[in-house]
Protein backbone atom coordinates (compact mmCIF):
# COMPACT_ATOMS: atom_id res chain seq x y z
CA UNK A 1 0.00 0.00 0.00
CA UNK A 2 1.76 3.31 -1.17
CA UNK A 3 1.84 6.49 0.73
CA UNK A 4 -1.45 7.83 -1.12
CA UNK A 5 -3.55 4.85 -0.36
CA UNK A 6 -2.79 5.58 3.26
CA UNK A 7 -3.30 8.77 3.52
CA UNK A 8 -6.79 8.36 1.83
CA UNK A 9 -7.89 5.64 4.34
CA UNK A 10 -6.39 7.51 7.05
CA UNK A 11 -8.77 10.16 6.66
CA UNK A 12 -11.69 8.35 6.11
CA UNK A 13 -11.23 6.90 9.61
CA UNK A 14 -10.86 10.34 10.84
CA UNK A 15 -13.91 11.46 9.36
CA UNK A 16 -15.59 8.45 10.52
CA UNK A 17 -14.49 9.22 14.30
CA UNK A 18 -16.08 12.36 13.83
CA UNK A 19 -18.99 11.29 12.43
CA UNK A 20 -19.43 8.50 15.47
CA UNK A 21 -18.89 11.66 17.63
CA UNK A 22 -21.57 13.52 16.39
CA UNK A 23 -24.00 11.24 16.05
CA UNK A 24 -23.65 10.00 19.66
CA UNK A 25 -23.49 13.55 20.75
CA UNK A 26 -27.08 14.22 19.26
CA UNK A 27 -28.60 10.90 20.34
CA UNK A 28 -27.51 11.91 24.20
CA UNK A 29 -28.67 15.40 23.85
CA UNK A 30 -32.25 13.80 22.38
CA UNK A 31 -32.37 11.56 25.13
CA UNK A 32 -31.72 14.64 27.32
CA UNK A 33 -34.94 16.83 25.48
CA UNK A 34 -37.03 13.63 25.81
CA UNK A 35 -36.07 13.16 29.67
CA UNK A 36 -36.67 16.42 30.44
CA UNK A 37 -40.25 16.55 28.37
CA UNK A 38 -41.40 13.61 30.12
CA UNK A 39 -40.05 14.15 33.85
CA UNK A 40 -40.76 18.09 33.55
CA UNK A 41 -37.02 18.69 33.50
CA UNK A 42 -36.37 16.18 36.88
CA UNK A 43 -33.67 13.74 34.84
CA UNK A 44 -31.43 17.70 34.11
CA UNK A 45 -31.70 18.99 38.12
CA UNK A 46 -31.78 15.63 39.64
CA UNK A 47 -28.15 15.52 41.91
CA UNK A 48 -27.87 19.56 41.27
CA UNK A 49 -28.71 21.83 44.07
CA UNK A 50 -32.66 23.46 43.25
CA UNK A 51 -35.53 24.38 44.82
CA UNK A 52 -37.68 21.76 45.04
CA UNK A 53 -41.37 22.84 44.53
CA UNK A 54 -44.40 20.53 45.85
CA UNK A 55 -48.18 20.69 45.29
CA UNK A 56 -50.64 20.32 47.96
CA UNK A 57 -54.03 20.16 45.73
CA UNK A 58 -57.06 18.56 46.71
CA UNK A 59 -58.41 16.80 49.93
CA UNK A 60 -55.92 16.12 52.23
CA UNK A 61 -55.54 13.11 53.51
CA UNK A 62 -53.34 10.33 54.76
CA UNK A 63 -51.10 9.78 52.03
CA UNK A 64 -48.07 7.15 52.99
CA UNK A 65 -46.69 7.94 49.15
CA UNK A 66 -46.37 11.93 50.06
CA UNK A 67 -45.01 11.19 53.26
CA UNK A 68 -42.15 9.45 51.43
CA UNK A 69 -41.86 11.61 49.27
CA UNK A 70 -41.28 14.41 51.86
CA UNK A 71 -38.65 12.14 53.46
CA UNK A 72 -36.81 12.02 50.44
CA UNK A 73 -36.54 16.19 49.94
CA UNK A 74 -35.82 16.08 53.58
CA UNK A 75 -32.98 13.95 53.32
CA UNK A 76 -31.66 14.91 49.99
CA UNK A 77 -28.52 17.71 49.93
CA UNK A 78 -29.30 19.13 46.60
CA UNK A 79 -32.31 20.61 48.05
CA UNK A 80 -31.37 23.88 49.39
CA UNK A 81 -35.15 25.50 49.81
CA UNK A 82 -38.59 24.20 49.07
CA UNK A 83 -41.63 26.26 47.63
CA UNK A 84 -44.87 25.00 49.21
CA UNK A 85 -47.58 25.55 46.61
CA UNK A 86 -51.42 24.98 48.21
CA UNK A 87 -54.31 24.37 46.86
CA UNK A 88 -56.81 22.74 49.03
CA UNK A 89 -59.74 23.16 51.30
CA UNK A 90 -58.67 20.83 53.77
CA UNK A 91 -59.32 17.14 54.74
CA UNK A 92 -59.05 14.72 57.80
CA UNK A 93 -57.45 15.91 60.75
CA UNK A 94 -55.16 13.17 60.88
CA UNK A 95 -54.24 13.70 57.39
CA UNK A 96 -53.25 17.22 58.00
CA UNK A 97 -51.29 16.83 60.83
CA UNK A 98 -48.91 14.18 59.02
CA UNK A 99 -48.49 16.53 56.18
CA UNK A 100 -47.71 19.13 58.56
CA UNK A 101 -45.16 17.37 60.68
CA UNK A 102 -43.58 16.21 57.58
CA UNK A 103 -43.13 19.68 56.41
CA UNK A 104 -41.93 20.74 59.76
CA UNK A 105 -38.90 18.01 59.23
CA UNK A 106 -37.97 19.60 56.00
CA UNK A 107 -37.80 23.25 58.01
CA UNK A 108 -35.59 22.19 60.60
CA UNK A 109 -32.53 22.20 57.57
CA UNK A 110 -33.67 24.87 55.01
CA UNK A 111 -36.36 27.63 54.42
CA UNK A 112 -39.93 26.73 53.44
CA UNK A 113 -41.82 28.83 52.06
CA UNK A 114 -45.97 28.47 51.36
CA UNK A 115 -47.92 29.70 48.15
CA UNK A 116 -51.64 29.50 48.28
CA UNK A 117 -53.35 29.39 45.22
CA UNK A 118 -57.45 29.82 45.35
CA UNK A 119 -57.70 28.14 48.38
CA UNK A 120 -55.90 27.27 51.10
CA UNK A 121 -58.56 26.52 54.41
CA UNK A 122 -58.51 24.67 57.01
CA UNK A 123 -56.25 21.23 56.26
CA UNK A 124 -54.82 23.20 53.03
CA UNK A 125 -54.17 26.40 55.71
CA UNK A 126 -52.35 23.86 58.16
CA UNK A 127 -49.99 22.63 55.68
CA UNK A 128 -49.48 26.45 55.69
CA UNK A 129 -48.56 26.88 58.86
CA UNK A 130 -45.75 24.10 58.66
CA UNK A 131 -43.63 27.19 55.98
CA UNK A 132 -41.63 29.43 57.73
CA UNK A 133 -43.04 32.18 55.60
CA UNK A 134 -46.22 32.27 53.58
CA UNK A 135 -47.36 34.24 50.88
CA UNK A 136 -50.85 34.31 49.57
CA UNK A 137 -53.12 36.28 46.33
CA UNK A 138 -55.12 38.74 47.86
CA UNK A 139 -58.25 36.79 46.86
CA UNK A 140 -56.93 33.29 47.96
CA UNK A 141 -59.64 31.70 50.17
CA UNK A 142 -57.95 30.78 53.35
CA UNK A 143 -57.85 30.05 57.07
CA UNK A 144 -61.79 28.17 57.91
CA UNK A 145 -59.57 27.72 61.59
CA UNK A 146 -62.10 25.06 63.13
CA UNK A 147 -62.92 21.01 62.82
CA UNK A 148 -66.49 20.08 62.39
CA UNK A 149 -68.26 16.53 62.64
CA UNK A 150 -70.97 15.85 60.56
CA UNK A 151 -73.77 12.62 59.94
CA UNK A 152 -77.11 12.38 58.33
CA UNK A 153 -80.02 12.01 60.38
CA UNK A 154 -82.52 9.47 58.02
CA UNK A 155 -85.01 8.69 61.16
CA UNK A 156 -87.62 11.13 60.22
CA UNK A 157 -87.22 9.08 56.75
CA UNK A 158 -87.51 5.49 58.39
CA UNK A 159 -90.49 6.53 60.49
CA UNK A 160 -92.59 7.87 57.22
CA UNK A 161 -91.45 4.52 55.52
CA UNK A 162 -92.43 2.15 58.29
CA UNK A 163 -88.59 1.14 58.80
CA UNK A 164 -87.44 -0.33 61.80
CA UNK A 165 -83.46 -0.89 63.40
CA UNK A 166 -82.77 -3.53 65.53
CA UNK A 167 -79.30 -3.45 67.09
CA UNK A 168 -77.55 -5.66 69.65
CA UNK A 169 -74.40 -3.87 70.87
CA UNK A 170 -71.55 -4.19 73.88
CA UNK A 171 -72.38 -0.56 75.30
CA UNK A 172 -74.16 2.77 74.33
CA UNK A 173 -71.48 4.32 72.86
CA UNK A 174 -70.35 1.65 70.62
CA UNK A 175 -71.17 3.03 67.06
CA UNK A 176 -72.37 6.09 67.82
CA UNK A 177 -73.66 8.44 66.70
CA UNK A 178 -75.97 6.02 63.77
CA UNK A 179 -78.15 8.08 61.48
CA UNK A 180 -80.68 5.41 62.06
CA UNK A 181 -81.07 6.36 65.52
CA UNK A 182 -81.54 9.56 67.78
CA UNK A 183 -78.26 10.18 69.34
CA UNK A 184 -77.85 10.33 72.71
CA UNK A 185 -76.48 12.78 75.43
CA UNK A 186 -73.46 10.49 76.06
CA UNK A 187 -72.56 10.09 72.69
CA UNK A 188 -73.19 13.99 71.34
CA UNK A 189 -70.69 14.95 74.92
CA UNK A 190 -67.99 12.22 73.65
CA UNK A 191 -68.00 13.88 70.19
CA UNK A 192 -67.84 17.22 71.03
CA UNK A 193 -65.23 16.41 72.98
CA UNK A 194 -63.72 14.71 70.33
CA UNK A 195 -64.07 17.97 68.03
CA UNK A 196 -63.10 20.53 71.23
CA UNK A 197 -59.73 18.58 71.13
CA UNK A 198 -58.96 18.36 67.76
CA UNK A 199 -59.99 22.21 67.79
CA UNK A 200 -57.47 23.00 70.71
CA UNK A 201 -54.81 21.38 68.52
CA UNK A 202 -55.36 23.49 65.43
CA UNK A 203 -55.44 26.46 67.51
CA UNK A 204 -52.03 26.11 69.26
CA UNK A 205 -50.77 26.05 66.09
CA UNK A 206 -52.34 28.44 64.77
CA UNK A 207 -50.91 30.67 68.22
CA UNK A 208 -47.61 28.91 67.83
CA UNK A 209 -46.42 29.11 64.19
CA UNK A 210 -48.06 32.92 64.12
CA UNK A 211 -47.54 34.41 67.17
CA UNK A 212 -51.35 34.84 67.87
CA UNK A 213 -53.15 34.60 71.16
CA UNK A 214 -55.74 36.78 73.34
CA UNK A 215 -58.34 38.40 71.23
CA UNK A 216 -56.37 38.43 68.00
CA UNK A 217 -56.15 34.72 68.02
CA UNK A 218 -60.28 34.10 69.01
CA UNK A 219 -60.49 36.60 66.13
CA UNK A 220 -58.26 34.70 63.58
CA UNK A 221 -59.70 30.62 64.59
CA UNK A 222 -63.43 31.81 64.60
CA UNK A 223 -63.67 29.06 61.84
CA UNK A 224 -64.30 31.69 58.87
CA UNK A 225 -62.44 32.05 55.64
CA UNK A 226 -60.69 35.10 55.26
CA UNK A 227 -58.97 36.51 51.81
CA UNK A 228 -55.40 36.86 51.40
CA UNK A 229 -55.69 40.89 52.47
CA UNK A 230 -57.85 40.15 55.47
CA UNK A 231 -55.65 37.27 56.50
CA UNK A 232 -52.28 39.66 55.79
CA UNK A 233 -54.08 42.39 58.52
CA UNK A 234 -55.02 39.41 60.61
CA UNK A 235 -51.59 37.86 61.12
CA UNK A 236 -52.69 34.59 59.28
CA UNK A 237 -50.01 35.31 55.97
CA UNK A 238 -46.87 37.04 56.03
CA UNK A 239 -46.81 38.70 52.05
CA UNK A 240 -49.46 39.32 49.09
CA UNK A 241 -48.52 37.74 45.84
CA UNK A 242 -47.57 34.70 44.04
CA UNK A 243 -44.09 32.73 43.26
CA UNK A 244 -42.28 35.79 42.35
CA UNK A 245 -42.31 36.86 45.58
CA UNK A 246 -42.13 33.62 47.77
CA UNK A 247 -38.32 33.72 45.79
CA UNK A 248 -37.76 37.04 46.20
CA UNK A 249 -38.11 36.13 50.04
CA UNK A 250 -35.59 32.95 49.74
CA UNK A 251 -33.56 35.38 48.52
CA UNK A 252 -33.41 37.27 51.12
CA UNK A 253 -32.42 34.57 53.54
CA UNK A 254 -29.25 33.80 51.16
CA UNK A 255 -27.73 35.59 47.97
CA UNK A 256 -28.55 33.27 45.46
CA UNK A 257 -30.98 31.04 46.70
CA UNK A 258 -33.87 32.49 45.11
CA UNK A 259 -31.89 32.25 41.66
CA UNK A 260 -31.37 28.38 41.56
CA UNK A 261 -33.23 26.23 39.40
CA UNK A 262 -36.48 25.00 40.69
CA UNK A 263 -37.63 21.23 40.37
CA UNK A 264 -41.07 19.72 40.72
CA UNK A 265 -41.34 16.86 43.06
CA UNK A 266 -44.31 14.71 42.45
CA UNK A 267 -45.65 11.65 44.25
CA UNK A 268 -44.01 8.48 42.77
CA UNK A 269 -47.45 6.33 41.92
CA UNK A 270 -48.15 3.76 39.75
CA UNK A 271 -48.09 5.65 36.20
CA UNK A 272 -47.34 4.60 32.64
CA UNK A 273 -44.91 6.03 30.38
CA UNK A 274 -48.38 7.69 28.40
CA UNK A 275 -49.84 9.08 31.84
CA UNK A 276 -46.52 10.92 32.60
CA UNK A 277 -46.49 12.47 29.04
CA UNK A 278 -50.25 13.65 29.19
CA UNK A 279 -49.09 15.29 32.89
CA UNK A 280 -46.00 16.96 31.71
CA UNK A 281 -48.14 18.56 28.81
CA UNK A 282 -51.17 19.17 31.08
CA UNK A 283 -53.86 16.99 29.06
CA UNK A 284 -54.73 15.53 32.73
CA UNK A 285 -55.51 17.48 35.74
CA UNK A 286 -57.00 17.13 38.93
CA UNK A 287 -60.13 17.45 40.78
CA UNK A 288 -60.64 19.66 43.49
CA UNK A 289 -63.23 18.19 45.65
CA UNK A 290 -64.75 19.91 49.17
CA UNK A 291 -65.46 16.58 50.68
CA UNK A 292 -64.74 14.94 53.96
CA UNK A 293 -63.42 11.57 55.21
CA UNK A 294 -65.98 9.13 56.47
CA UNK A 295 -64.74 7.46 59.95
CA UNK A 296 -67.86 4.91 60.41
CA UNK A 297 -70.90 6.94 59.96
CA UNK A 298 -69.61 10.25 60.77
CA UNK A 299 -67.33 12.73 59.12
CA UNK A 300 -64.95 14.39 61.15
CA UNK A 301 -62.58 16.20 59.07
CA UNK A 302 -60.39 19.81 59.09
CA UNK A 303 -63.06 20.93 56.17
CA UNK A 304 -64.34 24.27 54.92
Amino acid sequence: MDALERDFYEERRRKWRRSAFWRGFLVAAGLALILGFVFGGDALTAGRAHIARVEVAGVIGDDPEREQMLADIADDAAVRAVVLRINSPGGSTAGSEALYESIRAIAETRPVVAVLGEVAASGGYVAALAADHIVSRGNTLTGSIGVIMEYPDLTGVMDRLGIGLETVRSSELKAEPSPFRPTNPAARARDEALVADSYAWFRGLVGTRRGLDGAALDAAANGGVFTGRIALENGLIDEIGGEPVALAWLESREDGLGALPIRDWEVERERSLLGRFLAGTGASGGILGEISVRLAPKLYSLAP
